[in-house]
Order: C-alpha cells, then sequence, then structure tokens
C-alpha cells in the first residue's frame, strides 16, 4: 500500500514537471503570446515591454541629470521703467488727420496727445555656460518689446545669489542673447550635439515657468527642424530649425535648458504651441549647434557673422496645388524657388528649378532643416552641394557669403503688390526733413499699401522693419528679406511725428 502512494506520487510530480515545462515553454518561452479569436478579430495582447528572457525594460532614471543640470539654470528678471509717449499730431484741416480721427479732433486736446506706459516686468530663464558667467537665453526675453533692450537685467541662480547682468548681444534672427555676471567657480552646463539628437529619445525642460522655483519636467523628442515663422516677429531675416518636444513648458521657461539624460545641453527654450498662452502639448528649443555659432559670435564679435547660400524656396504652407505646378515633391530636398544674382548659390553654378538634397554629405528634406545647418556654418566657410537638375544629379563647391543677395524676380514681384511707386528723394529734401535719406512713395493705387494702410501719396519712407532705407535700392533689398510681415516708418513733409505703417502677406 505504502509502494502505491509513494508510486502515485512521483507519477503526479512527473505530469506536473512536464505541464510546467510544457506551460513555459508556451508563455514564458514566448513573452508575446497571442491569443487566436474565434470570431475573425485581431489578435491582442498586453502592450509592456518583456524581452525574450523574460526581463521587463527597466524605466529611465533622470534623478542625475536633473541634479546635475538645475544649478547651472537660472531666473532672469527684467524692467521696462514708464514712458511718456507725446504723439504730436499733424495740424487740424489736413486730410490725413481729418481722415484718421475726424473734424475738431485735434483743436479739441491741441493737437498733441500724451499717454503714460506704465513700468513694466518681466520674467524668463538662462542657463549658465561658463563659470565666469557667461549665460545664454532668449533675445524676447531681454527685449523691451519695441526692438530694444530692458533697461534692468537682474538673474538669480538656484542658490539664491542675485546679480545685475549686462547685455553682451543679442540676435533676434535666432532669438538668443548672451548675457554676463560678474562671478567666479560658477555652476555651468556642457554642451551636447544636437545633430546627435534622435525622435524618440528623452529629454528634460528646466527652467523657472510662471515665476515658479526651478522645474524640471520631462518629454521626448517629438520632430526636429520645426519652422514656426515666429522669429519673424522681431526679425527680417528669420532663422528656425526647432526642436520639438512634449516636455511640458510654459510662460517663464523661454531662455531655459533643453538637456538629454546624460545633463548636458542640447537645447535653448523658445516656443509653445498654444491657443492658449499656457502649454498644450508641444514646446520648442533653439539646437544647442545653432547656439554654440551664435553664442560664439556673439561674444567675439557682438553680433552673428551670418553666411549664407544666396536662394529662395518655397515656405512650408506652400499649397499642393503649388507643388504640383512646380514639380516639387515633399521630401526630395530643398526647391530653389530663386537665386540671388550677387550670392554664393549663383557663383557655384546653381540654378531656379534646382533641387537641394545634401549639405557636407547630410541629406537634407526641408527648408528648416538647410537653414538650420547652414546657420552652423561661418562666412567663406566651404561647403559641398548636391542638387538635382533634369534628374540628374551634380555635386559643386560653394563659398557662403554674409549677404543673402538681392533677387530681381521677387523684388518685381513684390513691388508689384505694394501697389505704388517709389523714388528716393533729393538730398535737399532729406536735409530739410531732418533725415539722412529715404523714398518718396507716389501713384498709390490697388494693392497691399492701399488695401492694408491709409498711407498718402508723399510719404517718405526712412525704415523698414528694423532696417534704416535711404534710397529705393536700399528699399528693394529690405523689403525683399522683410518675410511675410513688416512695417513701413516714416514721415509726411509739413507735418510732425513719424508714421509707421504694417503690412502682411508679402510674399505669400
Amino acid at each position: 500500500m505504502k509502494f502505491k502512494q509513494i508510486l502515485s506520487i512521483v507519477l503526479i510530480s512527473g505530469a506536473t514537471s512536464l505541464a510546467s515545462i510544457w506551460g513555459y515553454n508556451r508563455w514564458i518561452g514566448n513573452p508575446h503570446p497571442t491569443f487566436s479569436q474565434s470570431d475573425g478579430k485581431t489578435p491582442v495582447n498586453y502592450a509592456n515591454f518583456v524581452d525574450r528572457s523574460g526581463n521587463i525594460a527597466a524605466p529611465v532614471d533622470f534623478t542625475q541629470a536633473a541634479e546635475a543640470a538645475s544649478p547651472a539654470v537660472v531666473h532672469i528678471k527684467t524692467k521696462i521703467p514708464a514712458q511718456q509717449v507725446d504723439n504730436r499730431l499733424p495740424r487740424r484741416g489736413n486730410s490725413i488727420f481729418d481722415e484718421f480721427f475726424g473734424d475738431g479732433f485735434g483743436e479739441m486736446f491741441g493737437g498733441r496727445q500724451r499717454m503714460i506706459i506704465p513700468e513694466q516686468r518681466a520674467s524668463g530663464s538662462g542657463v549658465l555656460i561658463s563659470e565666469d558667467g557667461y549665460i545664454v537665453t532668449n533675445n524676447h526675453v531681454i527685449s523691451d518689446g519695441k526692438g530694444g533692450l530692458a533697461a534692468e537685467i537682474n538673474v538669480t541662480l538656484a542658490n539664491k545669489q542675485s546679480y545685475k547682468a549686462k547685455v553682451i548681444g543679442n540676435d533676434p534672427s535666432t532669438d538668443l542673447a548672451v548675457l554676463k555676471i560678474d562671478g567666479k567657480n560658477l555652476p555651468f552646463l556642457l554642451y551636447g550635439n544636437s545633430d546627435n539628437v534622435k525622435i524618440g529619445q528623452w529629454v528634460l525642460a528646466i527652467g523657472y515657468p510662471l515665476n515658479l522655483e526651478a522645474t524640471v519636467t520631462a518629454g521626448i523628442v517629438s520632430a526636429k527642424a520645426r519652422s514656426l515663422s515666429i522669429n519673424s516677429r522681431q526679425s527680417q531675416t528669420p532663422v528656425e530649425s526647432f526642436l520639438q518636444t512634449d516636455a511640458a513648458v510654459n510662460q517663464g521657461n523661454s531662455g531655459g535648458a533643453l538637456i538629454n539624460t546624460n545633463g548636458e545641453l542640447i537645447g535653448i527654450n523658445s516656443a509653445i504651441a498654444s491657443p492658449t498662452g499656457y502649454y498644450s502639448g508641444y514646446s520648442y528649443a533653439i539646437p544647442v549647434n545653432l547656439v554654440k555659432k551664435t553664442v560664439n559670435d556673439l561674444i567675439k564679435f557682438g553680433s552673428v557673422q551670418r553666411a549664407y547660400l544666396g536662394i529662395q524656396y518655397p515656405n512650408e504652407s506652400l499649397s499642393e496645388e503649388e507643388r504640383i505646378k512646380r514639380g516639387i515633391k515633399i521630401g526630395e530636398g530643398v526647391y530653389v524657388v530663386d537665386v540671388a544674382k550677387d550670392g554664393a548659390a549663383a557663383a557655384a553654378g546653381i540654378k531656379a528649378g534646382d533641387i537641394i538634397t545634401k549639405i557636407n554629405g547630410e541629406k537634407i528634406s526641408t527648408g528648416a532643416e538647410m537653414v538650420g545647418m547652414v546657420a552652423t556654418y561661418a562666412i567663406g566657410d566651404k561647403v559641398t552641394i548636391e542638387y538635382k537638375r533634369n534628374d540628374k544629379l551634380y555635386t559643386t563647391t560653394l563659398t557662403l557669403k554674409g549677404s543673402p543677395g538681392t533677387y530681381t524676380a521677387q523684388v518685381d514681384a513684390i513691388l508689384d503688390k505694394l501697389g505704388a511707386e517709389f523714388k528716393t528723394i533729393e538730398k535737399s529734401t532729406a536735409s530739410k526733413l531732418g533725415i539722412r535719406g529715404g523714398v518718396e512713395v507716389k501713384n498709390i493705387g490697388d494693392g497691399l499699401i492701399g488695401d492694408q494702410t491709409r498711407m498718402k501719396n508723399g510719404f517718405v519712407i526712412t525704415k523698414v522693419g528694423n532696417t534704416n532705407i535711404t534710397s529705393v535700392e536700399e528699399f528693394k533689398k529690405a523689403i525683399s528679406q522683410a518675410g511675410n510681415s513688416t512695417t513701413l516708418e516714416g514721415v509726411y513733409p509739413g507735418y510732425d511725428g513719424v508714421y509707421i505703417y504694417s503690412l502682411n502677406d508679402i510674399n505669400k
């Protein structure tokens, strides 16, 4: 009887072992089992990652990177003092004045308006890049909003030490600025390499959002070489090739650090895509390779020594109909719409209709990629350009120039859209007006000026955007580089004051 019991136990144990082995091979040996369903639906499986050995993927640890980088991210506070605006209006009875304000307005107020713009305060973030106090931040963080700089800039470190900062240089085109504080042995971030950044990799955003203390958020890189046309608000020659992430960034994060999990700086946080003004899912950072070039130029020269190819390329929002008409294929390369007659590309033999596919062996698919790449080079650098013409590949060596050049066809098209005639004023007229020179607007008809402004014949343009102009040639060059929106600033002979007119849809 005892023998039968022992035999039963042995048989049951053996059967159990065989069942266990079979079950392991069936389920554990295959870490992603699928379930066949008789109803014809697609088999499903759990989404966790388990490798062939049954190991679950370990979570990424951000603590070391955050601890290393946070002390080098600073809080920037700016102050713009109160200002009194004295707007001298043209004398009563002038047709311009009557159209703007109606008869009698000037008499009531003595032809003059005064108002006080109250003191303005703002805050953002910055990143220490050297132990002796150099800081990189966004241009819009230290701007006064009118093309100038804030009157007072204060920097507070993570350890609560505060410093007065001075501006070493700023560049509206890239939306970058360099500040300097007097300090020694300060914490600073090491540069990474934004060319090595991969879509899907983890990143951390560090800054001072909404006037909070230093805040760290995590996300992934969701896209590269994004163009938002946001820098055209402050520059006629915007440079944009943003890293897009889903790390939470809010007002006040501007100028802060985007780092990788090694704690290296790979970008400067600059913008958010948001219908509300607050974080809605996507944020944008300036790649650190572009930051390095810009910072070095600002420290060494006080301004950016920007290199140009000297080509025009389609706007990212070009319609599908227009792409088909021009034979442009998405992802094939950058289509050359026009070549500046005095630019680098023309000298290298590139023509309108060519498609640039590589720069120095690096494939490019979009205009933003091309702009971001070229912006890291210096004037005089030689680069190899691979381009396609009539479905044949060609290679040429091009020497980058310090000017984008002029585009005859583009300028003519823009002038037609403006709907007016332009004439360089005489030196004697300029002297009477107290200006160096300018361009008189005549015969305003159908066009952007007539449709979008109340400009009158005889207006003398002295400035396009932030660029002073004294002749028609300078006006043509400035308006061709103005982007889709700009302002025309100038005077009316015989009347006091400066007038500014806004123009939109210039290059559409």
